[in-house]
């Protein structure tokens, strides 16, 4: 199975359509899914709505988040601690809704421009969950997440021109934003953003002293369209409007200087310019690849071959 995001087969279509419940009659054609590490979940997006749905039969539809947004949702990441859901959107807007309740648990109006993508990670030596959004303003926030947290980010990075999608490295250190000049601009937070707790007051004061572009992964000659982190943490794969997808090595020292590793082909990006999603497997240790094409086809590559394995219809 793939992590975080895949398109919907049609027999799985047909299924979903078979078992849902009177509330999803949007789902003549969804438009994205999205699973949940625990394999029990899966979500599908149709404009401003969610559903809820089991992966497993009877694939039963067993909660719907309606008008979330007042602009089609663009992103969204499960929490990795807590349940909670994190969507941007079109609207500027970044939610927290809590899914044992289906209420909003808070509101952030995160940017100046569309956001186009969001991504989470535990920071590393803190323990504080932290959720990167990416934006047309050129910016990229960091904030924190959690149901208490503040209306402000923690740290923000200026790349100066749209961004386009956003990850975060295996330790929680590095964020890799993805941007309209066709590069992927690498952002260290150098100190793990460090957590002290002044037990007087109560309070949690972040240590934001760097915040620094490091250096960036070129070879893209259009631009990238979606970020994924290998799950060893060692490459990074991001597809593009050139139709080309690279896996670059994103490991301290890298053996090829332009840390370029494998270069993808079999996945049209169409003339829609439409944000094309990636993802790595996880039974196998990130030994395959897929990448959603605009030709209605999932593309699925044997990541260190660069040969293509099969392609699903939806």
């Amino acid at each position: 199975m793939f992590s975080n995001q895949s398109h919907v087969g049609r027999d799985y279509e047909l299924s979903l359509r078979s078992n849902r419940s009177k509330h999803s009659s949007l789902f003549c054609r969804p438009e994205r899914l999205y699973v949940h590490p625990h394999p029990l979940l899966l979500l599908i997006i149709d404009g401003c709505f969610i559903a809820l749905w089991r992966t497993y039969p009877p694939t039963s539809n067993y909660g719907h988040l309606p008008a979330l947004h007042k602009a089609p949702i663009l992103d969204l990441q499960w929490s990795l601690f807590s349940p909670l859901l994190y969507t941007v959107s079109a609207d500027h807007t970044l939610i927290y809704t809590d899914l044992t309740t289906g209420s909003r648990a808070r509101k952030l109006r995160a940017h100046r421009g569309i956001i186009n993508a969001l991504d989470r990670t535990i920071a590393g030596g803190a323990g504080v969950e932290l959720v990167a959004t990416a934006a047309d303003d050129g910016c990229v926030h960091v904030w924190e997440g959690g149901d208490e947290g503040s209306k402000e980010p923690v740290a923000t990075f200026e790349v100066g021109c749209p961004v386009t999608s956003v990850c975060w490295s295996a330790d929680g250190s590095t964020v890799y934003a993805g941007a309209l000049d066709n590069e992927i601009h690498v952002c260290l937070l150098s100190f793990f953003l460090h957590l002290y707790l002044l037990t007087v007051f109560d309070e949690k004061v972040y240590d934001l002293r760097k915040q620094a572009e490091v250096y960036a992964l070129t070879g893209h000659t259009d631009t990238p369209t979606s970020l994924s982190l290998s799950p060893n943490g060692n490459f990074l794969l991001s597809p593009s409007f050139s139709s080309n997808t690279l896996i670059h090595d994103v490991r301290p020292f890298a053996p090829s200087p332009s840390r370029v590793h494998r270069v993808l082909t079999g996945a049209p990006a169409g003339f829609e310019n439409t944000l094309l999603r990636a993802a790595w497997s996880r039974d196998d240790g990130g030994g395959r690849v897929a990448v959603g094409g605009a030709d209605r086809m999932v593309c699925v590559w044997e990541a260190e071959s660069g040969k293509i394995l099969y392609k699903v219809c939806f």
